[in-house]
């Protein structure tokens, strides 16, 4: 049986947390916030500017997110009370167990809501560019990149994110030897930019027909895409735009006009490329957002000023510095090396189930700050 007294205290420190989210996010401000924004779409000629008109009601749509989610998990508090107190009157098996799993489902809601509330970077609200690269090791690498995009898909699918796929290489025997895809969803960003890095696999390669253990790499690069409220300069003259023959799914079309579009930024060696629609303007489009991603990026690392002061990006990987393995033989793990966090049960790993993995280093990033 349930000890109700425990229970209750534990109720009390979920609504303690409640109730410190709700002054974190300054809730009462961003109601009177929504107010005036709404209140701008009522204006004369607000729709005459598609640009302004787009980042309002952007601001409109991630404030009333923060206000829904905060009244969800308000509600499943006051119902844990509710449950507790019938408790309380009559004993009942089926109320305890119901009791026990709106209790965990409630801490996971909160823990997860509480970790959102600390995505105030910069970009973290932004959609995420995501580009996986093989590492040394041919089909064994180009498979490992394979398998981590299979598992970022089905990750953003779980939390109700859109995968695009923007540029897709094929590998030569199997797998990818490389792709890049946006990510789209408040907070994309702010998840995944935790999981940029090197990424080892460790298992007995189904291409070696001496069943031996192989060990492959692949890496991640994640950037917040650039929105349109963001500026940034560059010029003209720094670009070579090549258009070719687009390759992959898409259908006879794409495979007979030069719609993709790949743009080099000459002074620092950046390249980017798109193949993703059957427009070349629109490809150029995406190209260029992603460029302005990667710059951005580039110039804040080197804390420059103007994009013309970038020297160039390194070009050498170090494959030694892996944030995380997945081992598969001769026992089934997987750990982050930088939380030490780890779980046994990779299968679902590899299926999507990569929220712990990305709490605990955001937690820990948390705890950094605080300590400084």
């Amino acid at each position: 049986m349930i000890d109700l007294e425990e229970n209750i205290r534990q109720i009390e420190e979920l609504n303690n947390k409640l109730l410190k989210i709700y002054s974190t996010l300054n809730l009462e401000n961003k109601q009177k916030e929504l107010q005036t924004l709404e209140d701008k779409t009522l204006e004369n000629g607000f729709w005459d500017n598609p640009s302004n008109s787009n980042v309002i009601l952007k601001q409109i749509k991630e404030i009333k997110n923060k206000i829904k989610k905060y009244q969800d998990i308000y509600k499943q508090v006051e119902d844990l009370k509710d449950l507790n107190e019938l408790l309380h009157i009559e004993n009942d098996e089926t109320l305890e167990k119901q009791l026990i799993t709106l209790t965990k489902s409630t801490e996971q809601h909160i823990e997860k809501f509480e970790i959102e509330t600390f995505l105030s970077g910069k970009y973290d609200k932004n959609n995420a560019i995501i580009t996986l690269h093989p590492g040394a090791g041919g089909t064994e690498s180009q498979d490992w990149v394979e398998m981590l995009y299979r598992m970022y898909c089905r990750w953003a699918n779980k939390n109700n994110y859109t995968v695009k796929e923007l540029e897709y290489l094929e590998g030569d025997e199997a797998g990818i030897k490389s792709v890049t895809a946006l990510v789209e969803g408040e907070n994309a960003y702010g998840y995944l930019k935790g999981e940029h890095g090197v990424h080892r696999l460790v298992r007995i390669s189904p291409f070696d027909a001496g069943g031996r253990r192989h060990t492959s790499f692949a890496s991640l690069e994640v950037l917040p895409e650039i929105t349109d409220d963001i500026e940034i300069d560059i010029n003209p003259s720094d670009l070579r735009i090549d258009t070719y023959r687009s390759s992959g799914a898409g259908g006879q079309h794409i495979n007979k006009t030069d719609s993709a579009v790949r743009i080099t930024h000459i002074p620092t060696g950046i390249v980017t490329s798109c193949q993703s629609e059957r427009s070349q303007t629109m490809n150029k489009e995406t190209a260029m957002r992603m460029l302005k991603s990667k710059l951005l990026d580039l110039k804040e690392k080197e804390n420059k000023e103007k994009i013309e002061d970038l020297k160039g990006i390194q070009k050498d990987i170090a494959w030694g510095s892996q944030i995380r393995s997945y081992v598969f033989c001769p026992y089934t793990m997987v750990k982050d090396h930088r939380t030490n966090y780890e779980v046994g049960n990779i299968e679902a790993v590899m299926n999507g189930e990569i929220d712990d993995f990305m709490i605990e280093y955001l937690k820990s990033c948390i705890k950094s700050k605080n300590m400084v």
